[in-house]
């Protein structure tokens, strides 16, 4: 008995390191098949692995570089669950045998940016037609929100988790980060296809999901871009705003759609405020689900976008098919952007009455005080004594307030031209009268208190 016994440890043993050995050897040759597939685009790199007898297998110190970046993604720990390691096994021989339920997890994930995350040699894809989500955020409208100008809102990374779960009627992808929001996607009746390393198969297009439910969450992201772009462009919020709308509308008038007043009116919402967006798209439609009107049916037709904003209904949300509107750029638009030299049109330190501080508010301020010290940043507030002025620090705001009678110089960086906006005293509030809801406003299910103050712009 006592034989038997010892012999079945040693099985057990002998079996453990076999089932140990088989899997890293598998999950080598998995990885170096991917490698293979992405040699074009990337690399991929870990420091080791580890898996167990419940059907798990992990990388640890994954860094993936994406030649077309200057930053590469780092992962802690990668770990892949088929549920058994009888299914662990089948699904490493053959990637096209994965069980019916199996679930990936990236935990430690980030990526740090850069003022230039594109490298140099990158050139842009060329379309046609103007981008339809494209956010201003510069003097020149054409500047577009980089990653230098989350470095300066004070996100220096992406980091956060991801998962990848398969089940038997649909493939759920869930990515979270800190700070910038997360984003949950769930195709329903759809299978993920691996087959990367097999002979025959490089011309075969995975079919693509039907359906795709999704919730979009900023994170407070928005309303940080509103304030900067429009700070960075010399524009208020809702002049930033109106801007970006009319870009939107004349990106999709370019492409034969009118939006609804709805859809305008959310996106102006989304754009100032931020929030919790769900809808589900159509991938296989070419406006992803978004219901297409004629002109005669404007208005009159039933049939709208099913899609909720802060778990409140969104009514009316369509395009009208209309004809393109291809307006021909004037040569200048293709030339670089070359500042004026002159005096009046330069940027610099210019110095501004300190009583007059008020009108500078939100602008970038150097304030010079009797100690000796300066102090750079944004002037936040302004009150009968005080100076307040903000810096970035550390990836945070930090407000310096300041008392005026030791402020021996006030700057403004400025143009000599630019007068500033004038500061107007408020006046006292008139007695509220009966509200009209405008035409254009976000009407939602859940009433009016959903409701956009943000007017759209006029076409």
């Amino acid at each position: 008995m006592k034989k038997l016994f010892y012999t079945l440890v040693v099985l057990a043993l002998v079996a453990f390191v076999a089932f140990k050995g088989a899997v890293w050897w598998l999950t080598e040759q998995r990885m170096a098949e991917l490698g293979d597939e992405i040699t074009e685009s990337g690399v991929v790199h870990w420091q080791r692995l580890s898996s167990n007898l419940s059907g798990e297998v992990t990388l640890h110190g994954v860094r993936y570089q994406q030649f077309r970046l200057t930053q590469p993604l780092n992962i802690s720990l990668l770990n892949f669950s088929a549920g058994s390691p009888v299914a662990l096994m089948r699904a490493l021989l053959d990637p096209a045998q994965l069980p019916q339920e199996w679930q990936l997890d990236a935990e430690g994930v980030r990526l740090q940016l850069d003022a230039a995350m594109i490298k140099s040699w990158v050139a842009p894809e060329e379309d046609t037609n103007p981008a339809l989500f494209g956010l201003t955020c510069g003097p020149d409208h054409r500047q577009q929100l980089g990653s230098g100008d989350l470095v300066r809102m004070g996100v220096s990374d992406i980091s956060g988790e991801i998962l990848l779960r398969q089940s038997r009627d649909h493939l759920h992808f869930e990515l979270s980060t800190a700070g910038t929001g997360s984003v949950e996607m769930t195709a329903r009746n759809y299978r993920l296809p691996l087959v990367f390393g097999q002979a025959g198969v490089d011309d075969v297009q995975p079919p693509r999901p039907e359906h795709i439910d999704v919730v979009l969450r900023d994170g407070g992201l928005m309303r940080k871009v509103a304030v900067y772009c429009a700070r960075e462009s010399q524009m208020d919020v809702p002049e930033w705003v109106a801007l970006i709308t009319r870009g939107f509308r004349d990106a999709l008038n370019a492409r034969g759609y009118e939006p609804s007043k709805q859809l305008v009116a959310l996106y102006q919402r989304w754009l100032s405020e931020g929030g919790q967006l769900e809808f589900t798209l159509a991938a296989a439609s070419p406006t992803l689900g978004v219901p297409v009107h004629t002109l005669e049916e404007a208005g009159s037709n039933d049939a709208s976008f099913d899609m909720t904003y802060n778990r409140a209904g969104v009514p009316d949300v369509y395009l009208t098919r209309m004809e393109p509107e291809r307006a021909e750029l004037p040569e200048q638009a293709f030339e670089p952007v070359v500042p004026d030299e002159s005096e009046s049109a330069m940027a610099d330190w210019r110095p501004a009455p300190v009583a007059e501080a008020s009108r500078w508010l939100e602008r970038t301020v150097r304030v010079t005080l009797a100690s000796g010290r300066i102090v750079e940043g944004r002037l936040t507030g302004v009150s009968e004594d005080r100076l307040e002025v903000s810096r970035m620090v550390d990836g945070g705001e930090v407000a310096y307030p300041m008392v005026i009678r030791a402020v021996e110089r006030f700057d403004v960086w400025r143009r000599a031209s630019d007068q500033g906006r004038p500061f107007v005293a408020p006046e006292p509030e008139p007695e509220p009268e009966p509200e009209v809801a405008p035409e254009n406003e976000l009407e939602t299910e859940a009433g009016p208190e959903f409701t956009t103050e943000v007017q759209s712009p006029t076409s």
